[in-house]
């Protein structure tokens, strides 16, 4: 092996794998779908169910089977639908996300339902201003991204008629939808736009990379070892943060379990 291909290599690599080429990606709202597990295996490891069934579509109940996240790639347009029993004090509520719409910003919103509400309404502007996002008022409260390709709309046609409305396209069209009803908690909105802002690229296999000439991309070698490890990082943190939180909510007396060990998940493509 030459002294050039072993500098391109990372550090850690196990004997007998392989590099596969991968690209980091920018902007990340038009990255495309990306690895399903980077979301059901962070819902597995903060204690939601899996009703999913074998060839079926995917469902995750939360522990106190308040909220549902599914994934339904046999319908159309197909994508992900989070539905929410009323409960005290918090009305009913849906979210859907169209199937191209990256995991990284979808999880935006599926982590944040793993975790304690916080006790004030967060701004869910204020994310989308923080990295250069433009605002409009008229005829709708809208904010889009500096590239023109996305924007988040507060859609209101009247009283009682009100939504929240994200779209991405390129010049081949569009690429995908979210909605969110008017009842949705701010604190999920604002979890949403967090990651949708986010500066950071997002990681895609070869061939895996929607073509765009509003996307930029950066070539990277990668094993399935060192895809595993970023997992797993996420996977460990997700469990660590779930036992740390029943601990201190377990009924005074008891003696809490330590955390079970899983085996690590990986980077899949679709």
């Amino acid at each position: 092996m030459t002294k050039a291909k072993k500098k391109n290599q990372w550090a850690g690599w196990g004997p007998g794998e392989h590099p596969e080429q991968h690209y980091l990606v920018t902007p990340r709202h038009l990255a495309g779908g990306g690895d399903l597990r980077y979301i059901t295996e962070y819902l597995r490891a903060s204690g939601w169910t899996d009703k999913s069934k074998t060839g079926g579509p995917l469902v995750f109940d939360s522990p106190d089977r308040s909220i549902r996240v599914g994934y339904d790639p046999f319908v159309q347009p197909g994508g992900w639908t989070i539905s929410a029993k009323p409960t005290p004090g918090q009305e009913a509520w849906v979210a859907t996300f169209g199937p191209r719409l990256p995991v990284e910003i979808v999880a935006g919103f599926t982590d944040a339902l793993t975790q304690p509400c916080t006790a004030h309404a967060p701004n869910v502007w204020e994310p989308l201003h923080a990295h250069g996002w433009h605002s409009e008022r008229a005829p709708h409260v809208q904010a889009s991204s500096p590239d023109g390709t996305t924007f988040l709309q507060f859609h209101q046609t009247g009283p009682g008629q009100a939504m929240w409305w994200a779209r991405a396209a390129n010049e081949h069209g569009i690429a995908w939808h979210a909605t969110f009803t008017s009842t949705t908690p701010m604190h999920l909105i604002a979890a949403f736009t967090t990651a949708l802002a986010h500066p950071d690229p997002v990681m895609r296999p070869r061939g895996h990379v929607p073509p765009s000439r509003h996307t930029r991309t950066r070539s990277m070698s990668v094993t399935p070892s060192q895809l595993r490890a970023w997992q797993q990082t996420r996977i460990t943190a997700a469990r660590a943060t779930t036992w740390a939180r029943n601990t201190t909510t377990r009924r005074p007396g008891t003696t809490p379990a330590g955390p079970r060990r899983t085996a690590g998940g990986s980077y899949a493509r679709r």
